[in-house]
C-alpha cells in the first residue's frame, strides 16, 4: 500500500505541465535583460521613500510628509505594504533587487495565467493568448506596487471563473488573498467585483424559483469578500481610491496612463483589438455573461490605458472556456516530465538568472532622475522648487519637498489643472500668481516645458543649470531694473 501511495506520487504527467514554467522563466529573464524599462517611471522612486518612511516611524502616515504645497493635508498610503517590501528590498539589494523583485512577480502571474488556461485550451492557443496578454501589459511593466498584486489577480479571477465553469461552489479558499491585495493596492474592489459575473451566471443558470437558494450560497462568501477586502490599518477607506481617482476629473487628461487609448497611429492594442474582432466573426459565441465582461473590460482599456492590464490578464480567463468548445480542448501529448525534477529545475533556473540580474547595474531612468541638475544647483537649499511632475518621485527620493508629485488622490484634480495650465502657459497670469503664491525660490523642469522660455525672460529669474534631463531657474537676489 505504501509503495502504491509513493508511486501516485511521482507519477510523470504530461509535458504541458512544463509550459507554465517555461513562460514563467521566459518573461523573467527578459524582464531583467530589460531591467531599466521597468525603473523607467518616477513613482518607483516615491514608493521606496514612503516605505522607508514607514520603516523608519513604525506607523503609516495620516498626512502628507513629503510636500510643500499640500503639507500636512490629510492623506493615507494604500500601498504600505508594497512600498514596506520595495523599500526593504531596495536595502538589501538596490535597484537590481527592486527589478527582481518586480521581473518575479509579472513572471509568477504569467505562469499562473499560462497554466490556467491550459485546463480550457490547447497549448498552440494557450500561447496565443499569453503573447496577446504581455503586448498589451508591456508598457505597464514597472516597479511599482500593482505588479506586486498580478499573481493575486489572476488567481482570484481564475478561481471565480473556475466556479463558473463547473458550477461549483464559491472559493472560499481564495478569501485570504484579498487581505494581502487590499494592503499591496488600492484596486482590491475589482476583486469584489469580479464575484458579481459568478453569481449572475449562476442565476440565469437556474429556475427564478431557485435564486433564492443560489442568493444565500453566495451572500456568506460575499459578506467575507467585503470583510477581508476591509483588513487593512485603514480599514475600508481604500475600497474608495479608485473612486477618488477617476473623481480628478479632466485633469486625468494629463497623465499619461489615465488617457483614452490613442488611435491616430497603430499600436499592440489596436491590431490585438481587430484581430478579436476579427475572431469573433468566425463563429465564436460566447454565454450573455463572458460577454458582458468582456464588453466591461474592453470599455475600461478604452477610456484608460492603465485598464489594458485588466483586458490582458483577465479577459483570456473568461473566454478560455467558450473557446475551448469552439475550438477544441487540451489535449495530452505523449511526453512527460516528473513533477519534482520539473520543480528543481524551475527553481535552479529562477536562481541563476536572478544571480545574473543582481550582480548587474541597473538605475532608474535617466529622463526620471535630474540627479546632476538637483546637485548642480544645490536645490535641496533653494527654498520652495517649483518641479516637473516627472521629477516628483526623485525629489521625494532625494529628501526635498516636492510642488507635486504623483499622488493625484491627494493633490486633486483642480490642482492638477491649474498646474499643467500654468507650466504650459495657457494662463500666464496665473503662472505668474503661481510663482508668487507658494514663494517658489526655483524651479526644476523638464527642457521643453513652455514655462522653461517664459522664465528665461522674466528679470526676476536667471538659468542657473541645463542638461538633456532638466533645467534650473532661481529667483535673483536683487530684481532687475
Amino acid at each position: 500500500m505504501t509503495d502504491q501511495v509513493v508511486h501516485s506520487a511521482v507519477q510523470p504527467f504530461s509535458a504541458r505541465a512544463a509550459l507554465p514554467w517555461a513562460v514563467g522563466l521566459v518573461v523573467y529573464a527578459v524582464l531583467l535583460v530589460a531591467g531599466p524599462r521597468l525603473l523607467g517611471d518616477p513613482d518607483s522612486y516615491s514608493h521606496i521613500e514612503v516605505g522607508r518612511w514607514i520603516i523608519a516611524h513604525g506607523t503609516l502616515p495620516a498626512s502628507d510628509p513629503f510636500s510643500f504645497s499640500m503639507h500636512g493635508a490629510p492623506w493615507i498610503t494604500f500601498e504600505w505594504l508594497s512600498e514596506v517590501i520595495y523599500a526593504g528590498i531596495y536595502a538589501l539589494a538596490g535597484w537590481p533587487g527592486v527589478v527582481a523583485l518586480a521581473a518575479a512577480a509579472i513572471a509568477l502571474a504569467f505562469g499562473l495565467f499560462t497554466s490556467f488556461l491550459l485546463r480550457e485550451l490547447s497549448p498552440t492557443l494557450t500561447l496565443l493568448m499569453v503573447i496577446a496578454a504581455i503586448v498589451l501589459l508591456a508598457p505597464h511593466m514597472l516597479a511599482r506596487p500593482h505588479v506586486l498584486v498580478l499573481p493575486l489577480m489572476v488567481t482570484w479571477a481564475a478561481a471565480l471563473v473556475r466556479c463558473m465553469d463547473r458550477r461549483g461552489p464559491p472559493p472560499y479558499w481564495a478569501l485570504p488573498l484579498l487581505v494581502l491585495w487590499a494592503n499591496l493596492h488600492g484596486s482590491v474592489v475589482l476583486a469584489l467585483g469580479l464575484i458579481g459575473p459568478a453569481v449572475l451566471e449562476a442565476l440565469l443558470r437556474e429556475e427564478r424559483a431557485q435564486w433564492p437558494r443560489v442568493l444565500l450560497r453566495w451572500l456568506p462568501f460575499v459578506a467575507l469578500a467585503v470583510a477581508a477586502s476591509c483588513l487593512t490599518p485603514h480599514g475600508p477607506e481604500p475600497l474608495l481610491m479608485p473612486l477618488t481617482t477617476l473623481g480628478l476629473g479632466s485633469a486625468l487628461a494629463w497623465i499619461g496612463e489615465w488617457r483614452p487609448q490613442d488611435f491616430s497611429h497603430v499600436s499592440g492594442f489596436e491590431l490585438l483589438l481587430l484581430a478579436g474582432i476579427f475572431a469573433l466573426s468566425r463563429g465564436v459565441t460566447l454565454p450573455v455573461v463572458r460577454a458582458l465582461v468582456v464588453i466591461g473590460l474592453l470599455h475600461f482599456a478604452l477610456a484608460q490605458i492603465r485598464n489594458a492590464d485588466l483586458l490582458a490578464m483577465l479577459a483570456p480567463l473568461y473566454l478560455a472556456a467558450p473557446l475551448g468548445r469552439t475550438f477544441g480542448g487540451p489535449a495530452e501529448d505523449g511526453a512527460t516530465v516528473s513533477p519534482r525534477g520539473l520543480n528543481w529545475v524551475g527553481l535552479g533556473l529562477s536562481i541563476a538568472i536572478s544571480g545574473v540580474a543582481l550582480a548587474r547595474d541597473v538605475r532608474p531612468a535617466p529622463a526620471i532622475t535630474p540627479e546632476a541638475a538637483v546637485a548642480q544647483a544645490n536645490l535641496a537649499k533653494a527654498g520652495p522648487v517649483l518641479n516637473d511632475y516627472s521629477f516628483g518621485g526623485y525629489l521625494i527620493f532625494a529628501g526635498i519637498p516636492t510642488f507635486i508629485d504623483g499622488r493625484g488622490e491627494l493633490y486633486g484634480g483642480p490642482f492638477i489643472n491649474r498646474y499643467n495650465r500654468a507650466l504650459a502657459l495657457i494662463d500666464l497670469d496665473d503662472f505668474l500668481k503661481l510663482l508668487d503664491q507658494y514663494n517658489i525660490g526655483a524651479t526644476l523642469l523638464a527642457p521643453r516645458t513652455p514655462a522653461v522660455a517664459m522664465l528665461d525672460r522674466l528679470p526676476g529669474w536667471q538659468r542657473v543649470y541645463s542638461d538633456d534631463v532638466a533645467v534650473v531657474h532661481k529667483r535673483r537676489d536683487t530684481p532687475q531694473r
